[in-house]
Order: C-alpha cells, then sequence, then structure tokens
C-alpha cells in the first residue's frame, strides 16, 4: 500500500465520525503534504469503508428498523426521523453540493470553520438541557438537525459536528445526539459514495479499481469502526469541549503553516 493511500485511510476514518470535519482535514492533509486532490477512486474507497464500519457498529439498530417495515414496529418512526433529517442535505447538496465545496475551499477559510463551528459545539453542549432523547424526538428535531446538516457542505464544518451541535441545541442528551448522528451519517455518506460511483462509472474509470482500492476500504473500515467505539462511549463521560480545544489548535497551526510557507 502506498504511503499516500495508508495515510489519507488513517485521516479519513479518524475523522468521519469525530466532530471535527473529515472533508476538512483531507484538504489541510492534501494541501500540507502537497498532493493531488480529487483522487475519486479513493474517494469512493474512503467512502464505503467508512459507511460499512457504522454499518457494523450500529447493525442492531439497522436490524430493527428493517424488521419494523415488515411488523411495523417502534423503529419505523426512527426511520421517518432520519429519512426526514437526510432529506435537506439530499436537496441542497444535489443543486448546490459542488459549488459550495469549491467556494468555501481554501485552506484559510477551513480553518476559521473548524474553530468556529468547535465553538458552537461546546457552547451548545454546555449550555444545553439533556431532557430529551431518540424516543422523545419530534418532527421539527429531526428537521432542525438535517437543516443543520447542509452546513457540512462547507469543509471544516463538520457533519458530525453540527449534527450533535444541533441536536444538543433541541435539548437531546449527549449520548442519543451521538446516536443519532452516526445513524443519520449511513444515508448521507451512502448517498455521497453513490455519486461518486455514478461519476467514476460515467467517467469510465472503473479499471481503476485496483488494489490500492480495496485497501483504502479496509483500512477506513477498522479506523472508523475503531473511532466510533472511542467517541460513543466518550459521550458518556465527558463533554465536547476537548474536540473544540483539537478543532483550535489544529486551525491555529494550519493557519501558521500556511503564513510561514
Amino acid at each position: 500500500m502506498g504511503l499516500h493511500t495508508l495515510f489519507l485511510s488513517i485521516v479519513q476514518s479518524i475523522t468521519e465520525f469525530l466532530p471535527v470535519s473529515s472533508s476538512g482535514h483531507l484538504i489541510l492533509t492534501r494541501t500540507v503534504m502537497g498532493w493531488n486532490d480529487g483522487d475519486i477512486v479513493l474517494d469512493i474507497a474512503l467512502h464505503i469503508g467508512t459507511l460499512l464500519a457504522v454499518c457494523a457498529y450500529f447493525y442492531k439498530d439497522l436490524k430493527g428498523m428493517l424488521l419494523s417495515l415488515f411488523k411495523k414496529g417502534t423503529q419505523l418512526r426512527l426511520i421517518g426521523l432520519l429519512s426526514l433529517a437526510t432529506f435537506p442535505i439530499l436537496l441542497i447538496g444535489f443543486f448546490f453540493g459542488n459549488y459550495v465545496e469549491s467556494l468555501f475551499r481554501d485552506p484559510f477559510i477551513i480553518c476559521m470553520m473548524l474553530m468556529i463551528f468547535g465553538v458552537f459545539l461546546w457552547l451548545a453542549d454546555k449550555n444545553s438541557p439533556s431532557i430529551n432523547n431518540i424516543k422523545k424526538m419530534k418532527t421539527t428535531d429531526a428537521l432542525f438537525i438535517g437543516m443543520a446538516q447542509c452546513l457540512a457542505l462547507i469543509p471544516g464544518v463538520s457533519r458530525s459536528g453540527v449534527t450533535m451541535t444541533a441536536a444538543r441545541i433541541r435539548g437531546i442528551n449527549r449520548s442519543d445526539a451521538a446516536h443519532f448522528s452516526m445513524l443519520l451519517s449511513i444515508p448521507t455518506i451512502g448517498a455521497v459514495g453513490s455519486w461518486l460511483v455514478l461519476r467514476l462509472f460515467l467517467e469510465n474509470q472503473l479499471d481503476q479499481l485496483n488494489a490500492q482500492f480495496f485497501q483504502g476500504i479496509l483500512f477506513s473500515f477498522i479506523g472508523g469502526l475503531l473511532v466510533i467505539c472511542f467517541l460513543m462511549n466518550f459521550v458518556k463521560k465527558h463533554s465536547f469541549f476537548a474536540f473544540m480545544i483539537y478543532r483550535f489548535v489544529l486551525g491555529i497551526a494550519i493557519l501558521f503553516f500556511l503564513f510561514t510557507n
């Protein structure tokens, strides 16, 4: 496996589920390392690996939701909430996704988004009551979280970070905020991955699905699964303060690198 594939696989798997922005990290990593941007084959591998990771961790939820389609179980309502929360980013992403990402792709802007939305995450977690959970979620809660997720189209914001911020604002306890955010990542990552596969097909690049492609899937799957386990245990005992500090330190460090190079 090449250094390029291994390193980006590690970066993607670690940052996809933590509230620190995977897209921002990938862009900043490629900027600092001087690697070419826009490797669609590797991006597909990384999305597939992390998608498999979250599906593996939450397989009981997925199994329950699947069975509820036939038995009308309690998980059927969760399917509706996730569908409602997914719709905004599918709509906005389809029409404006590429434009928004290219508009805010500048490393300086990414650093600012890392720091600003890190503060929002910490403040929302610190000041919001924990009076709600997934079972008590309303359609307005899901829609609010779904609208907030659209901000993640801006690199540096963080999909998991902004959805957990929105969930905490709605009074959802920290553990359930993370739980819902992780479940919400399944249709979102799946949609992005499907779009990338379609692009690969349209651009006639299917012959590029080589050994490094499958290595990227494997490493991002293993890393993603470990990170989800860490996060779901971390939020049971700790606040999001550490992630805010990390985002600030990273943002300042990258800004220093940019201005001195």
